[in-house]
């Protein structure tokens, strides 16, 4: 009886690396993210893609200097944000360096609201920019905390739960202080 138990042990720990190797390999295959953290991920990348050139903008343009200097946390958190969500859909091999993607490319993702949008950042100067710029972040993280939330309630997938779960905290925490630095510029 116990050899059978044995046996029956033996066959299954000889598979069990198989079985975890098919299962790792799935869960950071792209094809795993179902629809709706495609629907996310694009969400995010698209409103966020706004809020990273606008900040790479104000980094140069911003005369205030809590608004450089938020600016400058921004373009740091949405260029991180967009490493990762882009190695979650490639699924291929994480590393630690952070690729973030470049003035083009999160143009080309940019929705038809954004591009007049960053036009008329570009065009402004002084402290102008700098209420337009916070008043534009702050439309924006509103519309990242929504595109979280929504995930949040529908999503599936750990890794997705757990990024989101995350942004979701820093969205809030740079809405409290945007609403600290409009109020500040009156």
């Amino acid at each position: 009886m116990h050899r059978r138990h044995i046996i029956q042990s033996l066959a299954v720990a000889g598979a069990l690396p198989a079985f975890l190797a098919v299962r790792t390999a799935s869960a950071q295959s792209p094809a795993s993210l179902g629809e709706n953290e495609k629907k996310h991920a694009e969400a995010t990348k698209r409103i966020g893609s706004l809020s990273l050139l606008t900040s790479r903008l104000a980094e140069g343009q911003a005369n205030d200097a809590m608004v450089k200097q938020f600016a400058k946390f921004e373009v740091a958190e949405q260029e991180t944000i967009a490493d990762i969500l882009k190695s979650m859909e490639s699924g291929g091999k994480v590393e630690g360096a952070l690729k973030p993607p470049s003035d083009s490319e999160a143009e080309a993702m940019l929705d038809p609201e954004g591009k007049p949008a960053l036009e008329k950042l570009r065009g402004m100067k002084g402290a102008d920019f700098d209420k337009a710029y916070v008043k534009a972040q702050l439309e924006g993280h509103r519309k990242l905390l929504a595109a979280q939330e929504d995930y949040l309630k529908v999503g599936d997938n750990r890794e997705h739960l757990s990024v989101t779960k995350l942004a979701r905290g820093m969205i809030r925490e740079h809405i409290d202080h945007l609403e600290m630095l409009q109020s500040r510029l009156g």
